[in-house]
């Protein structure tokens, strides 16, 4: 059996899943060897997870030569340098979305998502992401990009039904959105290179691409995005203090609201959607529409179990679901969670390919895409135009 020891850089939410993650992995003899990150909490999350090795470094870790793989769960501002580094130290690297953004540069007025034009981003995220991908496929390495979309089990059997059919989508509607992320960073375009539609938006239009590409596989036939527009706003901007109680979104500089239309070089088209003011817990959907039927990914929420109850109290240690304010009265309750979002099979996917060398379900070109079509979105809102690729 193959033997794979991971480091990880980063110890908050998105490190846990990845943690629950690589313990039921099979198949593959996979040890979360060592943790990096500043701050006094990594040294709690390696005693919590049993990782041996602590460093406050990336250097450091990247610099362990036990190491095989790093998996990078840091803010997106760090994630380009990263990858190079640990790829060029001879590591395979996992990395979590978004590959790469416009995190502003020497000279720029500030804040840079209210003053910085998006066609200028758009350019420059192109130059960077050209010379991120020219250095991985130099290095030989493999770059896996941690999109649990699409091994989510709703899109993998959409993906397997579009397969045994043949049939043409004709139209996509992706959604993500929640009340609000509690990090201070999503509220500013320097640490997160845009708002809800790149921090959210990006997972469904991912899955979109995918499929689209799952489609054209299928049907002996070459699709690719030909335009994007977009509309992106501060909806909770109007709002007073003592509105905001369940409300989490306060942006500095990004959207709190924003949708993309891609159009196809066939000539079908995918709306995605994303917001930081819908409660209920988070949304994650996507609804394909093909010339014989039509598919639901309900990812979240889905009627697995449904729940009415009265006490908040009794249910104190009881999980429901991310981002619900409460767990009285009806709730959609998520099982296996981290299953149903396609964590598990993500990992067990990344394991296998750093085990044998081929490449990931989710790989270097659809993170490039998303990224490339997600700024074409910004620079279609902030021009009030189609934008052709």
């Amino acid at each position: 059996m193959a033997r794979i020891r991971v480091g990880l850089v980063g110890c908050g939410f998105v490190s846990e899943l990845h943690m629950y993650a690589f313990r039921r992995v099979y198949g593959v003899d996979v040890e979360v060897a060592a943790v990096a990150a500043r701050g006094d909490r990594v040294v709690d999350f390696a005693r919590h997870h049993g990782i041996p090795k602590v460093y406050r470094s990336f250097a450091e870790l990247i610099a362990d030569r036990e190491l095989d793989v790093i998996d990078i769960c840091t803010p997106p501002n760090l994630h380009a340098e990263m990858i190079v580094a640990a790829m060029q130290a001879g590591k395979h690297v996992i990395c979590e979305k978004p590959f790469a953004g416009y995190f502003g540069r020497e000279g720029d007025a500030q804040p840079i998502g209210k003053y910085v034009p998006k066609a200028l981003m758009y350019e420059r995220v192109l130059e960077e992401m050209d010379a991120t991908r020219g250095a991985i496929e130099h290095t030989g390495k493999l770059f896996m990009y941690a999109e649990d979309w699409i091994y989510a089990p709703a899109v993998t059997k959409t993906a397997e039904i579009i397969r045994a059919t043949k049939d043409k989508i004709l139209f996509m509607k992706g959604e993500e959105s929640h009340s609000g992320s509690h990090a201070a960073h999503a509220a500013q375009w320097a640490m997160t290179g845009g708002g809800s539609l790149i921090r959210m938006g990006c997972h469904p239009l991912s899955a979109i691409l995918y499929l689209k590409q799952v489609e054209a596989k299928a049907r002996g036939e070459t699709i690719r995005v030909a335009s994007v527009t977009g509309d992106v706003g501060n909806v909770t901007a109007s709002l007073k203090p003592e509105e905001r109680t369940y409300i989490k979104a306060n942006p500095v500089d990004v959207e709190d609201w924003g949708t993309l239309t891609a159009t196809f070089s066939d000539g079908t088209k995918a709306t995605v959607l994303s917001g930081d003011m819908i409660m209920g817990g988070v949304r994650n959907l996507v609804e394909t529409y093909t010339s014989g039927g039509s598919l639901f990914a309900n990812i979240t929420p889905n009627n697995h179990l449904m729940s009415y109850q009265t006490s908040e109290e009794k249910l104190a240690s009881v999980y429901i679901t991310e981002k619900v304010d409460r767990k009285t009265g009806w709730q959609y309750v998520c099982l296996e969670e981290e299953w149903t979002r396609g964590y598990l099979q993500e990992i067990q996917d990344f394991m296998e390919c750093a085990a044998t060398g081929r490449q990931p379900l989710s790989d270097l070109a659809l993170a490039y895409e998303t990224i490339k079509v997600n700024y074409a979105g910004y620079w279609a809102a902030e021009e009030g135009r189609r934008v052709v690729l």
